[in-house]
């Protein structure tokens, strides 16, 4: 395996005796340790130290003992402390929502960076955050947020980040500057906007409106302006932010925010260097080939990335409508749609074909804890609410964290060449 002297220096990115990011001679991007080894982050979101476990004091059910005897070196966003207060490495979250006026709408929650105010109020909020661990060196890096929400069309049709914007309170800013961007694109008139979209636009109230009765914009000219409203917020973002903590804490890596999900290209364009060391994107965006090209156009840029919200149940609880035909016992109201050999064999494809991607210097698994609700064996955490591991994917992956630096260091897949 690489070490400090033979990652290609041109490339590091962090301060030395801190965590940080380089690529070695065969392309391939790493995490180092403040040592100057390689480090595989290999890492879970939400850990905590008391699920209901009925008063169990067991040592073999501590969170840091789990992760260790897992394969786990790291902890995520989120949680109570646990794992991180155990001598492993971990992620701080500075959440700069707390900073200033904060966009809240279905699947958006942002700070309102077009504020004059904004980058004196996230400087305010970096200075009140990074001090006390700038100093860490267990500290891998800083995510701005934990899941923000970036408002993304779906085809459920919610309202996506521009509209959403249009539709705020004269009071916010940002409703003041995505009414000035979305006119400018077409003579500043709103009946030429309006043809555009597509959209009957009698005033500006019409989308207002169609915003409070969550009936999205879904038209090739309105995703068009969208995805480029949805860039031009990301970058204020994610340069304020980054250029916030780097002012009092010059040592540790940024990661921008944990997406809650897939962005697509606009967003994840900007959250890339210079403003982010390193992207903590959704897994199912990660780039396609070692020279950047994206699957089917999104994705960020070459590396290095953290594979985020890794999780391969998400995909197993899809669901169809019962008249679809028989199928396996039901919750919600939906139907199984793989069984739980399908959805194992395909997470273990799934990872190895992560270790071997050159962009890629490690994962962060998507929840420790089940949320309420959820039902084994196609629930998320690592641990089951009653405080029972969660075998179906501890079990998988303790395998595939012992195999990682080996299989990151095999010969590189040719679909990544």
């Amino acid at each position: 395996m690489a070490h400090a002297g033979e990652f290609r220096r041109e490339t590091l990115r962090g301060a030395e005796g801190f965590f940080r990011a380089g690529q070695d001679a065969a392309g391939r991007w790493w995490l180092l340790d403040p040592a100057g080894r390689p480090f595989f982050c290999k890492a879970a979101h939400g850990v905590q130290s008391t699920p209901d476990t009925g008063g169990s004091t067991d040592p073999a059910m501590d969170p840091a003992a789990r992760l260790r005897r897992w394969g786990f070196n790291a902890v995520g966003a989120g949680g109570d402390g646990a794992g991180r207060d155990d001598g492993l490495a971990f992620m701080a979250v500075v959440d700069f929502r707390r900073a200033g006026a904060v966009i809240v709408a279905p699947g958006a929650r942002l700070p309102d960076v077009f504020d004059p105010d904004w980058p004196r109020l996230a400087a305010a909020r970096a200075a009140e955050a990074c001090p006390s661990l700038a100093a860490a060196r267990d500290l891998l890096g800083w995510v701005t947020d934990d899941s923000p929400g970036w408002a993304q069309f779906t085809l459920a049709g919610r309202p996506s980040l521009l509209q959403v914007c249009l539709s705020l309170e004269p009071a916010f800013a940002a409703y003041h500057a995505a009414w000035e961007f979305a006119l400018a694109l077409h003579g500043g008139r709103l009946e030429t906007l309006a043809r555009a979209w597509g959209v009957p636009l009698a005033n500006k109230e019409v989308v207002r409106e169609r915003t409070r009765a969550e009936q999205g914009l879904g038209t090739r000219g309105y995703l068009r302006d969208d995805a480029r409203w949805s860039r031009e917020f990301a970058r204020r973002y994610f340069t304020s932010t980054a250029a916030a903590i780097r002012a009092v804490d010059p040592n540790h890596l940024v990661f921008g925010c944990r997406f809650a999900g897939p962005v697509g290209a606009g967003v994840l364009a900007e959250c890339v260097y210079p403003a982010v060391d390193v992207t903590l994107c959704d897994w199912t965006e990660l780039p396609v080939h070692a020279t950047g090209a994206p699957r089917g156009g999104a994705g960020p840029a070459a590396g290095p990335v953290l594979a985020g919200n890794v999780c391969w149940a998400d995909e197993a609880i899809r669901a169809v409508p019962h008249s679809a035909g028989p199928g396996p016992a039901a919750m919600g109201g939906v139907r199984r749609l793989t069984t739980v050999e399908r959805m194992l064999r395909r997470g273990r494809t799934a990872l190895e074909r992560m270790a071997r991607h050159p962009a890629v210097a490690g994962y962060v698994w998507r929840q420790w804890l089940d949320e309420p609700g959820e039902q084994p064996p196609f629930a998320r955490g690592l641990v089951h609410r009653n405080g029972v591991e969660a075998r179906e994917h501890a079990e998988l992956l303790a395998d595939f964290n012992a195999r990682a630096d080996a299989l990151r260091c095999a010969a590189l897949d040719p679909i990544f060449l």
